[in-house]
């Protein structure tokens, strides 16, 4: 008899429990943004497409505006869709909008430190003292475009080496592109065939393409789920490894330091870390250096070649603008190394170097932010604490800023006589208070990189490979599928 009774109080219990999450929910803030139904416990978990929730994001905007609220599980997020929306928060509400929403895998992995998962005066020390530093080393100087032009003969060499058959373009191109973070980090360049190096492009790869898994997503969602097998426990292991490597790296810098011949960005912390050593609230201490190093590691690496990567798949793809981009390449620089400076010169390559990060879209869903206060947008109030999704796929295919967004179009960066024209609503690298710190570096990169390839080669498909396949793996950005492709000499 007691076990009866007492079955039925815990139901009773229960069914308590999910009225009060059920009202809860319907009335947690007056004047929210709208949004889908949401169910005890697990929000909109249930309408969720996991593997690519832009997707899903993108459909609500259909009902819910430009503005609307989701739920995952018991965290209210808000998504901003549209290029209005997305460049009125993070530009005139920069200060309200400009903090970082940290979801519980970046916080395992960063503990809040470093540069993209800190907020706070640490995050402000350390934006502060990287721009400081790149710019120190080159980046958006003649030094670091004669970095990466030399870096550009090295890849072009490497895939001349292939010999006009079939390879798989995506980790050369990792290692080209790291190859300029590392010269800056370390100090010096990595072979593409240095065991070690390919080791870290594999680890940050894989660490990359786990981040949007589904099990991670959970994982943010209920941290009592760490606990089974997953995504999440791989992606804590590859970071350990990483972490080990930098502390390795930096042991020896300092064992080597020479306060006035700072060769290496690593180099010029530890120079600031000595200066410091006296002040017990330095942000210059070893946690902050190698989240911060492992931070622009992937960064500086990630998204660069990735947009190259699909650059290459949509020559192939479209031959004409392939054989036209390489016309304007011989008329401007001839057989003479391409450089950034050539830009000017050459305006429907630099449209369709623009149209392919716009295409790609390689964060799809940005990277979340949180709001400083309480602040009201749109006519909607949303608490400080909140959790904003500014979704960039929304602004880079946003229907009221380009022609065809669906389509692959460089003329959306061509006035009617040829001339390259700029969109505001080209927005890649975010915008506001969280702009990316290495925007200047990746456009200088992709455009060098991209003309020096198409300047030596002509890419197309291997033989009896019938289509481009252009869908997206599954990941935190958007991946080409692992597919073969050739490389024609030019001469």
């Amino acid at each position: 008899m007691d076990l009866g009774l007492s079955v039925a109080t815990y139901f009773v219990l229960i069914l308590v429990l999910l009225y009060i999450l059920h009202r809860w929910n319907k009335t947690s803030s007056a004047n929210f943004p709208p949004g889908p139904k949401c169910w005890p416990l697990i929000g909109n978990l249930h309408i969720m497409d996991l593997n690519r929730p832009h997707k899903t994001y993108l459909e609500l905007a259909k009902t819910y505006g430009s503005v609307f609220s989701v739920q995952m599980g018991m965290k209210k997020m808000v998504v901003l869709a549209g290029y209005e929306a997305v460049k009125d928060a993070l530009i005139n509400h920069a200060e309200e909008f400009g903090e970082r929403g940290i979801v519980k895998m970046l916080k395992d992995m960063d503990k809040e430190k470093g540069l993209i998962s800190s907020n706070g005066e640490n995050w402000k020390v350390m934006r502060r003292f990287t721009i400081t530093t790149l710019r120190d080393f080159g980046m958006g100087k003649s030094t670091i475009e004669d970095k990466i032009a030399e870096e550009s003969v090295h890849l072009t060499n490497h895939i001349a080496s292939f010999k006009g058959k079939q390879f798989d373009d995506l980790m050369i191109l990792n290692a080209a592109v790291a190859n300029i973070i590392v010269a800056i980090l370390l100090g010096h360049r990595m072979s593409y065939e240095d065991p070690q190096f390919k080791r870290l492009l594999s680890l940050t790869n894989e660490n990359v393409r786990l981040l949007g898994a589904p099990m991670v997503s959970l994982y943010n969602v209920y941290p009592i789920l760490g606990f089974l097998p997953g995504s999440h426990k791989t992606i804590r292991k590859n970071v350990v490894e990483l972490l080990e490597f930098i502390t390795q790296t930096f042991v020896k810098h300092l064992k080597n330091l020479d306060e006035n011949d700072q060769r290496s960005f690593i180099d010029a912390f530890l120079v600031r870390q000595k200066e410091d050593a006296e002040n017990s609230q330095t942000y210059f201490h070893n946690d902050n250096l190698r989240v911060l190093v492992r931070n622009l590691f992937t960064a500086g690496m990630e998204t660069t070649s990735t947009t190259l990567s699909w650059g290459l798949l949509l020559m192939v793809k479209y031959p004409k603008i392939q054989e036209k981009v390489q016309e304007e390449i011989s008329r401007v620089v001839g057989s003479a190394q391409p450089l950034y400076s050539h830009r000017g010169q050459m305006p429907f390559t630099y449209a369709v170097v623009h149209e392919i990060q716009r295409f790609s879209d390689i964060i799809p869903l940005g990277v979340i932010h949180e709001t400083s206060r309480d602040v009201t947008f749109k006519g909607y109030f949303i608490p400080k604490g909140t959790f904003i999704i500014p979704l960039l796929t929304s602004v880079l295919k946003d229907k009221t800023q380009f022609e065809k967004p669906d389509e692959f179009y460089p003329n959306h960066f061509l006035d009617a006589k040829g001339n390259f024209i700029k969109k505001d609503a080209f927005l890649p690298f975010s915008a506001g208070r969280r702009v990316c710190a290495g925007e200047n570096l990746a456009r200088m990169e992709l455009f060098i990189f991209f003309t020096s390839l198409l300047q030596k080669f002509t890419f197309c498909l291997p033989p009896g490979i019938g289509h481009v396949n252009m869908t997206p793996g599954v990941g935190i950005t958007s991946t080409p599928m692992k597919q073969m492709i050739c490389a024609v000499p030019r001469f």
